[in-house]
């Protein structure tokens, strides 16, 4: 099976959403992309269309970017990427693209970060087999 994978650099657009399903933490947030072009004609920068992505991650995932991402946050998402097609109340066709985010962290080309490792929870004690 073929698939799409996809690497964003953008902003975030909210706060992430955290949830449960299936018995495991996910985490949803949108990411906005705008292209830049430079432009010889005029000499200047120009920005296209901004573009939306919806953003699931999953697991450990899911909770370290919801304790760690805030809106308005530069991010890199590296994921699978798929398009869905549906029709809105006014009845137009429109299409919308989600990405399952394998990596997502703060693009350091717009500043800074700290880092800190997750601790573990300890395991439980095995019980006495006596």
């Amino acid at each position: 099976m073929n698939e799409t994978f996809v690497t964003l650099s953008g902003w975030l657009g909210g706060e992430v959403s955290l949830r449960e399903a299936g018995g495991v933490p996910v985490a949803s947030f949108r990411v906005a992309t705008t292209p830049r072009r430079y432009q010889r004609k005029t000499d200047s920068w120009e920005d296209g269309d901004t573009q939306w992505y919806s953003v699931n991650t999953w697991r450990t995932l899911a909770e370290n970017c919801e304790q760690s991402l805030r809106r308005g946050d530069p991010v890199v998402v590296h994921g699978k990427l798929s398009a869905h097609v549906w029709t809105n109340k006014s009845g137009l066709e429109v299409t919308t693209f989600e990405v399952e985010a394998a990596f997502v962290g703060h693009d350091l080309n717009r500043g800074t970060s700290g880092f800190q490792r997750r601790k573990l929870a300890a395991a439980p004690a095995p019980a006495d087999a006596a």
